[in-house]
């Protein structure tokens, strides 16, 4: 079964930051993609996620309340095979305070 593509909605982009909301409705993902920037990722919708990687695939859990941060140059494809909708705040980080 070929996978639909996440809704990827860009909320703010300033020098700073860019911020998308992400919506994974069942049997979406998010495609192959290399993150050039460190990020912080805010469940607002949990549940199952599988995570594909070079080294392989992993479950992961969205847990609204529990954010994470990850580092620049992760490749990925994220993918919802769950029953429910998963939606999160990303907040690429461009620029360090200075």
């Amino acid at each position: 079964m070929a996978l639909s593509d996440a809704i990827a909605t860009v909320k703010a982009d300033d020098e700073r930051v860019r911020i998308t909301e992400y919506r994974l409705p069942p049997g979406s993902h998010t495609g192959w993609h290399r993150h050039g920037m460190a990020y912080v990722v805010v469940p607002t919708q949990g549940g199952p996620l599988r995570i594909v990687s070079k080294e392989g695939e992993s479950p992961a859990e969205m847990v609204v309340g529990k954010p994470y941060s990850r580092p620049v140059g992760i490749e990925h494809d994220v993918v919802n095979d769950g029953p429910g909708e998963v939606a999160f705040i990303e907040v690429e980080i461009k620029a360090l305070a200075g």
